[in-house]
């Protein structure tokens, strides 16, 4: 069966063809979603692999629900032309670290798996702010380090005082956004939507929480390939740096040739010799 590759892109289009480049197998069909600021559509393509670059697009916001209405459009899309064996979710600045025949086999010997990524599996004082209050005005969040402008912030302590909570009774978790789900785990998230917009509106960076908290409201969360470790569960290795993503550079080509992760993020394209190095790990 098919494997099905989500692609959420807003910049860097010459990275992401050569992404498209290294998932351009028979095996695959990928579809892309290309934020709606961006005004002049790159020209992409495939010779192997389907491509459905979506005509729907949404305008993204940086921590607001826009960031899942994109995912919903993309399994949405992807869905209607499925059943697939696996939807892989990735940045249009991801590139995988290994080879095509290495990733299908993967799967195969670990089919019915759910890779998603956790970070937080309890109620933390950052969860209870990020879930459980109101969040207003999420068109304008910042990627600033507090996130948060007065009238916002100010907003949030008022609601502290006063012992305001919302979703009291949903047991939210937290990890990467970039996952690898089975159709079974796809069609579940599909079939929440309703509940998704309900609970998540006017919630912080929802993209980070909605996918781990179905999953463990789900059927499948016996499934889940590991809960302990965000890149083991999501089979990625994602430049953190302390609470800061930062882009790979060559000074970490070690560490990503030998990281058992299928996928990487993020990369730029700044040091062409350094991509072409990456690229190579996937032939």
């Amino acid at each position: 069966m098919k494997h099905a590759y989500l692609i959420l892109a807003h910049n860097e289009f010459g990275l992401l063809q050569q992404l498209l480049d290294t998932l351009d197998d028979p095996r695959n069909d990928i579809y892309v979603h290309i934020d709606k600021k961006v005004k002049a559509l790159p020209v992409l393509r495939t010779h192997k692999a389907g491509l459905a670059i979506l005509s729907h697009r949404i305008d993204i916001h940086w921590a607001s629900l826009s960031m899942v209405d994109a995912e919903y459009a993309l399994f949405e899309a992807a869905s209607a032309q499925g059943p697939y064996q696996y939807y892989h979710l990735l940045s249009g600045v991801d590139l995988p670290l290994k080879s095509q025949d290495y990733i299908h086999d993967f799967f195969d010997r670990h089919d019915g798996k759910e890779f998603i990524g956790f970070t937080l599996t309890g109620m933390t004082p950052e969860l209870v702010r990020r879930t459980q209050r109101w969040h207003i005005f999420p068109r304008q969040f910042s990627q600033t380090r507090n996130h948060y402008s007065a009238p916002r912030a100010a907003c949030l302590r008022l609601q502290e005082l006063l012992g305001i909570k919302r979703n009291r009774h949903v047991a939210f978790m937290k990890g990467s956004q970039w996952v690898s789900i089975t159709e079974r785990m796809a069609r579940y998230f599909l079939s929440q939507r309703r509940w998704v917009r309900k609970t998540f509106t006017h919630t912080f960076a929802p993209d980070e929480c909605v996918m781990q908290t179905l999953a463990v409201m789900s059927p499948y969360r016996v499934n889940l390939y590991n809960t302990r470790d965000d890149a083991t569960g999501c089979m990625r290795a994602i430049g953190w740096r302390g609470d800061r993503l930062i882009d790979w550079s060559a000074a970490d080509y070690a560490t990503l040739a030998a990281s058992e992760a299928l996928f990487a993020r993020k990369f730029n394209s700044k040091d062409g010799q350094f991509i072409e190095r990456i690229l190579k790990l996937s032939k």
